[in-house]
């Protein structure tokens, strides 16, 4: 059985019904056994930072909406959301999980961002029989990164990822690039990690099938600090178009190298992922920052809200300006679409205390969430769910407490989701 959450407000109690779920507002619970425990894991120290840094705001919008406790098929539970910081560090993220498996018994694992936190905590969760959700980071990376065989039966029972995947960056840059007249020369730089594995298998012939011509120098080693060979080699093919997936610190060191060497002056589109993705990324890099094309899993403007809050994107992001003074990231939403889809599973288990009971419907489950629907049935494999890239660019800001303005400027894997403006060449 399926169900998907719908929001309305109770007229007389105080709360708000979410399918059979319903939030209380003044019950207490006292029980261990009544409480519902969500592990949630993500990076908010280290060099990944920057995806985390919005997590502690969104866990405390899920628990003042979820204080009261919520009902579940006529039962009443309390919900507890345990945060745990991997530092970056992916034998940390795997100990942290495995830490909430077994010291704090948590019903259901929330991972967030990046193969080097998701990856981890996804295999302890299926060895110990843990349902996960997962998201941020290209589903080929998670589901082939961890031993799926493309053709064959899934191996996963437990461990399920939703959001983009190397169709979702071919559909938004084909989009993208057709704004800009290139020569459709395109520089690769992709690590050696499972990001840049699958996007060099995947994505790279892809774009060679489109009619662009791809020079990649090789695989590079993470914490790699003279990119001189790269540069060298980009410079001599005369590209035009550039497009990476590495972490910031990497991207920084390289372009202010770039910049150096003059590589700068001829690239008429910079196209990021995986680092450009958040404000702080693009202020490091100070007037090289203006017109850096990135890529948005969530925006603003989407026109879709949180079943769990209640919040839309406006909303969401308005509210963490106004607390925290900094400028609103797409990780609000995509953080927060994870705890939209967990609270969808428990929901929809016949017992949400039971991890065989909440495991079993998540095949089935299509969830609304602030991002959008999530919808396991349709795939593109079993234990993954679509989910959109929009195109985006960082263009300066005309006004306001920030530098940089987060412009959309193609829509093609969410339609619903508006255009704001137009892509501008990086070096106009």
């Amino acid at each position: 059985m399926t169900r998907t959450f719908t929001r309305r407000a109770a007229l007389a109690t105080g709360t708000a019904v979410l399918g059979t779920f319903v939030l209380g507002r003044s019950r207490a619970v006292a029980q261990s056994s009544d409480i519902l425990k969500i592990g949630f894991i993500s990076p908010i120290s280290g060099p990944l930072a920057g995806f985390g840094q919005t997590d502690g705001y969104v866990l405390d919008q899920a628990r003042t909406a979820l204080a009261g406790g919520v009902t579940i098929n006529g039962t009443a539970y309390g919900v507890e959301l345990l945060d745990r910081d991997t530092q970056s560090d992916p034998a940390r993220a795997g100990q942290l999980a495995r830490d909430l498996i077994n010291n704090d018994a948590v019903d259901l694992m929330v991972a967030v961002s990046t193969p080097e936190t998701i990856n981890p905590v996804s295999d302890a969760c299926e060895a110990a029989g843990v349902p996960c959700i997962s998201t941020v980071m290209p589903w080929e990376a998670w589901y082939f990164g961890r031993g799926a065989v493309s053709g064959e039966e899934s191996p996963f029972k437990y461990t399920y990822h939703f959001g983009f995947g190397v169709d979702e960056f071919y559909q938004a840059y084909i989009s993208q690039w057709d704004l800009v007249e290139t020569n459709k020369r395109v520089g690769v730089m992709y690590p050696n990690d499972a990001d840049g594995n699958a996007i060099r298998a995947v994505l790279a012939p892809k774009l060679v099938e489109a009619g662009y011509e791809v020079i990649d120098p090789g695989a590079y080693e993470t914490g790699t600090t003279d990119f001189s060979s790269q540069i060298a080699t980009f410079r001599e093919a005369g590209i035009e178009i550039f497009n990476t997936f590495p972490i910031p610190p990497d991207f920084a060191a390289f372009w202010r190298q770039a910049a150096q060497q003059g590589l700068h002056r001829q690239v008429k589109i910079v196209q990021l992922a995986k680092t450009g993705l958040f404000p702080a990324d693009i202020e490091a890099l100070g007037g090289l920052g203006n017109n850096m094309a990135s890529a948005a899993y969530w925006h603003r403007d989407f026109p879709y809200s949180s079943p769990t809050t209640g919040l839309t994107g406006a909303a969401l992001c308005d509210g963490y300006e106004a607390t925290t003074g900094n400028q609103w990231t797409q990780q609000l939403g995509a953080s927060l679409s994870a705890i939209d889809v967990a609270m969808a599973a428990l929901s929809a288990a016949s017992d949400p205390k039971d991890r065989e009971a909440v495991a079993a419907v998540l095949p089935t489950l299509k969830a609304d969430t602030i991002g959008g629907t999530v919808d396991f049935t349709a795939g593109p494999v079993k234990n993954v769910a679509h989910g959109p890239i929009i195109g985006t660019q960082w263009q300066a800001a005309e006004g306001g407490d920030f530098q940089f303005d987060y412009v959309i400027t193609e829509n093609a894997t969410d339609m619903s989701v508006p255009v704001i403006g137009e892509l501008r060449a990086y070096n106009a």
